[in-house]
């Protein structure tokens, strides 16, 4: 088997081909530590019909086998995409989707599946560096190569490919994908770090990735295939010279429209004319036309911001929409927020639950974990004037939330001051520009509504590119058409102390140093100036919570206590649930949560648990209940699911013949706590008491005559 390997951040990083998947296009085995991935790539032979873009599919897939584990559920084998996999799989499929010709339209699948973890080395970036591998060894036409980078932030120092361990540690946590040209695409969270230093960063990842660049076309010119003949499709000259000459005049009229939803029609016209003129009812024709006005289009909108310094809406290349914000907006949610940014809306909800409603994560990296603060990002079609069938939540829709829970994390208070599970659901209401930044903001304000005490407001802009030969025009706050028709899309998150999340992905070979920091510090100018106007709408979180959502009381009791308060079976914490209503969390420290909007209900909780867990002292008495009698005495409970022995010398003053002539089963008597062994078990006295009463009555306690001796 082909293998080659190279020293990389102090570890060995060996690429194998040709002897795994050979019936794959190309096929790679990645191994990093004792992390190891396949990837593969296979693409069509002949391209798909009607198709004006690339129909790449890229699936990460972790097979639980790779941590040693067998899959949790019913079904003992691996389902549907996790989160963690559909999130792995759009960083694949964003790093290389730029690199691939222009025109290219074949049907193109590439599969990372991940085959051992040691729970050290991330395998999403090498995933990257697989996919590259395995597209440049093929015949697949593909501009690669294209490595994957992680960047960390520990103790001040940059730390490349860092540990999970590490990652514990770091400030940041960020991914790169590089190519020879430069930056392809960024991922990440921080926790307020400086744009400056994000900057450093990313190129750190840069320069530490260029010996692995040189290593994968080493190995791309050892191994690589001929690649297989392609030729983009193009327009006939002529025509397409017919077709701007007709369309660009009326587009330009088009595009002075500065409403979305008018000016889209004006140009679904526009096509449908055109279509009429040129394309007769030859379908290629068709085709043809359709990709000659989608150039006049992109024609018109660069040309109009590289030219004009104006944009489709009529703002200037750092203008920022009109912006509206509100809060309380609904009435029985916990927290709401309504935030408007010209023609993206979203409607932001906040809703408190306790640890039973935290969200259980299986993961490789981490294996069984639980999130307590949840982000969920919906994106229906009436929100773009579209009808289309409600599914599951889409890659987007999943990578949107994503991107905003990163950003909202930062800045919520630890479980230990705020003990609630928080969940953000953002419903985009209308769409022209970043929703997902949208939700960021709106995100926020709903949290200071229902009263989590934030240590900072959290607000996001998206930023765009343009560029031709030596004109650059980096542009804030995008809508559609300039996504669209750009170069970049790069999302800024992040407080007025520095940056929490931010993802960028680009359209050209790579972006230069010097683009990636104005666009960073003309993000942080937005971002301070949408902060201002959300702090108008609402500058600190609310003091008291909805009267709708649940109060939360924290009790400790002894954690040897905690079986009693749970009971036989559950029998104790039942009851307690079923008789007050409210919700119990038991941790194995003793810490108590019990959760209720009625703080009646909670005080009644609180008064129960405190019974079960209440500890018997020696020397006090107590009204017990008999629970059982034996020969040498009787089980009395002294208190719920704590019961001691009453020995039949210790039932009465004078002696007895049998227990049961003093007690009975399910009788009260007062007994005293004598005495408590080093295993807990309590010898109780019913005599003690009785003497203790008699004292108290000035008179001594009753005894019974003794029999008379006879000689």
């Amino acid at each position: 088997m082909p293998r080659a390997h190279t020293e990389w951040a102090g570890r060995n990083l060996i690429i194998e081909t040709d002897e795994v998947a050979r019936q794959a296009d190309g096929a790679v085995m990645v191994r990093y530590g004792e992390t190891v991935v396949l990837v593969t790539a296979v693409s069509a032979r002949e391209p798909k019909e009607g198709s004006d873009f690339l129909p790449l599919l890229v699936n990460y897939l972790e097979m639980t086998f790779a941590a040693g584990r067998i899959p949790g559920g019913f079904f003992k084998r691996e389902g549907r995409p996790t989160e963690l996999e559909i999130l792995s799989s759009r960083l694949v499929d964003r790093s290389i989707r730029p690199l691939f010709p222009e025109g290219y339209n074949y049907d193109t699948q590439v599969i990372a599946t991940v085959l051992s973890v040691d729970q050290e080395n991330d395998p999403s970036f090498l995933s990257i560096i697989g996919a590259s591998a395995a597209l440049d060894f093929s015949d697949i036409p593909f501009g690669g190569p294209v490595v994957g980078v992680k960047v960390g932030l520990v103790n001040g120092d940059f730390v490349i490919n860092p540990t999970a361990s590490e990652l514990d540690k770091s400030l940041l946590d960020l991914t790169v994908a590089v190519n020879k040209d430069g930056v392809v695409m960024v991922e990440g969270g921080a926790r307020f770090v400086p744009e400056d230093v994000l900057l450093e960063a990313i190129f750190k990842g840069y320069e530490s990735a260029k010996p692995i660049l040189e290593f994968l076309e080493e190995l791309r010119e050892q191994w690589g295939k001929p690649k297989r003949g392609f030729t983009p499709p193009e327009v006939e000259e002529s025509l397409k010279a017919a077709v701007l000459e007709w369309a660009v005049p009326r587009l330009r009229d088009a595009f002075q429209i500065t409403e979305k939803i008018e000016r889209r029609d004006r140009i679904g016209e526009i096509l449908k004319e055109a279509l009429e003129e040129f394309g007769a009812d030859d379908p290629q024709r068709e085709l043809q036309v359709k990709m000659a006005f989608e150039e006049a289009e992109r024609k018109i909108v660069r040309s109009m911001v590289l030219e004009e310094g104006r944009r489709v809406d009529g703002r200037g290349p750092k203008d920022i929409r009109p912006i509206s914000c509100e809060v309380g907006f609904l009435p029985r949610t916990h927290g709401s927020a309504m935030f408007r940014r010209g023609e993206t809306q979203v409607l932001v909800t906040t809703t408190f639950g306790t640890s039973e409603d935290e969200q259980k994560v299986e993961s490789l990296m981490e294996g069984e974990i639980y999130k307590r603060f949840m982000v969920h990002y919906y994106f229906p079609p009436f929100c773009v004037g579209e009808i289309a069938p409600l599914r599951a939540p889409s890659r987007r829709e999943i990578g949107h939330g994503a991107l905003a829970e990163r950003a909202l994390e930062p800045v919520v208070p630890p479980k230990e001051e705020f003990p609630y599970t928080i969940r953000i659901v953002s419903q985009v209401l209308e769409s022209n520009g970043s929703s997902s930044m949208a939700t960021v903001c709106g995100g926020s304000l709903s949290l200071m509504d229902a009263g989590v005490p934030v240590s900072a407001a959290v607000a996001g802009i998206a930023m765009g590119l343009m560029i031709e030969g030596e004109k650059v025009a980096i542009l804030t706050d995008i809508v559609g058409e300039e996504d669209h028709h750009g170069d970049m899309d790069f999302k800024v998150a992040g407080t007025r102390d520095g940056v929490t999340s931010f993802q960028m992905d680009v359209k050209v070979p790579g972006v230069s140093k010097e683009i990636l920091r104005e666009a960073l510090n003309q993000a942080r100018e937005a971002r301070l100036f949408v902060l201002d106007v959300m702090n108008k709408t609402l500058d600190h979180p609310r003091k008291e919570l909805s009267k709708y959502a649940p109060r939360i009381t924290t009790i400790q009791i002894n954690p040897d206590k905690i079986r009693n308060v749970i009971g036989p079976l559950g029998k104790h914490i039942r009851s307690i649930i079923d008789k007050t209503g409210v919700k119990i969390d038991i941790e194995e420290n003793g810490l108590i949560r019990i959760a209720s909007p009625n703080p009646d209900a909670i005080q009644e909780a609180i008064k129960m648990v405190r019974e079960y867990a209440a500890e018997a002292k020696i020397g006090e008495v107590y009204i017990g209940t008999v629970k059982r009698i034996a020969d040498f005495g009787a089980f009395i409970e002294i208190m719920p699911g704590v019961v001691g022995l009453c020995h039949i010398s210790q039932m009465d003053t004078k002696r007895i013949r049998s227990v049961s002539d003093v007690v009975r089963v399910g009788q009260q008597v007062k007994v005293k706590v004598i005495e408590i062994d080093e295993y807990g078990r309590l010898r109780l006295s019913r005599k003690a008491v009785l003497e203790e009463e008699a004292k108290g009555r000035g008179r001594r306690p009753e005894r019974r005559p003794q029999p008379r001796r006879r000689f």
